[in-house]
């Protein structure tokens, strides 16, 4: 393999594919049922969502995580993202650079001016969680309110493809979902973290208290399926996903670590999961 070929091969797994669910998953919401499959602005946004975007959020937290990255098993594919070596981070901002600025720079040429809004809050955000010293990355809880960020996706797809932005409690039910996500994380990741120095909400916590607190979370969210949207369906899974968190809590792990194996299953059959409740709230349109 070329060099070119290496590097652009580490870009793409720095950009994380095995995450790039939840920013196209965000990117569907909105459309609520429809989507203009004829639009290229369509597909346009649809591609910027996810190497770009991604390469912008993940390859910015690697630079400044290279440490922690090192002592990470679950790092060093494209499941979880790359861990790369001093040359290849050192190329990560020129490439950093070149895709999200193509990436905002379509989406703006397509929308217009109120998409760099969404581009000035993506590196807002991304800054106020991975700059040196004091990023939020290392201040918990705050680091969680650092992933409302990925939101940006929404108005970013509704301007785009003419659709209305959600109501209040939609919003309210993605805040808790980024949440999260970021919780669930961090547990896996609680052993490098503590060896490399960092803090997380999970090293603060544990890894007991904060899978309680992701329980109560997902149970937020059931409750906001049932009595706010309505659809008894979709609050089922959630409630399905709680019992299966209580029975890792209090039945199969607890305090004790994931294996490698056990993190790469997770990983995939949260992509499974993910990808059967994006088409089901994009189809039914159930969380707007």
């Amino acid at each position: 393999m070329s060099t070119a070929a290496q590097r652009l091969r580490f870009w793409i797994t720095s950009s994380r594919p095995g995450l790039w669910f939840p920013t196209v998953w965000l990117y569907l919401l909105p459309l609520g049922g429809t989507a203009p499959w004829g639009s290229p602005a369509f597909w346009v946004g649809l591609l910027h969502v996810t190497l770009p975007l991604n390469l912008l959020v993940y390859g910015w937290n690697d630079l400044v995580d290279r440490e922690t990255d090192r002592l990470n098993p679950r790092k060093g594919n494209a499941l979880f993202g790359a861990r790369g070596d001093d040359a290849e981070l050192a190329s990560l901002p020129w490439a950093m650079a070149v895709a999200s600025g193509l990436g905002f720079g379509a989406v703006a040429l397509l929308d217009g001016p109120r998409q760099l809004l969404v581009a000035a809050g993506t590196v807002a955000v991304c800054w106020l969680y991975n700059r040196e010293p004091g990023g939020w990355r290392g201040r918990p809880p705050l680091e969680l309110l650092c992933q409302i960020g990925y939101l940006l996706v929404v108005p970013l797809s509704a301007w785009l493809n003419d659709a209305p932005l959600p109501p209040l409690a939609t919003w309210a039910y993605l805040a808790l979902f980024t949440a999260q996500a970021q919780l669930m994380g961090e547990v896996m990741d609680v052993d490098p973290d503590r060896q490399s120095g960092r803090r997380t909400t999970a090293t603060d916590l544990g890894v007991k208290r904060t899978k309680g607190l992701i329980v109560a979370v997902v149970t937020a969210e059931a409750a906001l399926a049932f009595w706010v949207f309505h659809d008894a369906l979709f609050g089922g899974a959630l409630v399905a996903f709680v019992a299966w968190l209580l029975l890792d809590l209090f039945v199969l792990f607890g305090e004790r670590r994931y294996s490698l194996g056990w993190m790469k299953a997770l990983g995939v059959i949260s992509n499974v999961m993910a990808g059967a409740t994006m088409i089901y709230v994009w189809r039914t349109g159930c969380l707007l």
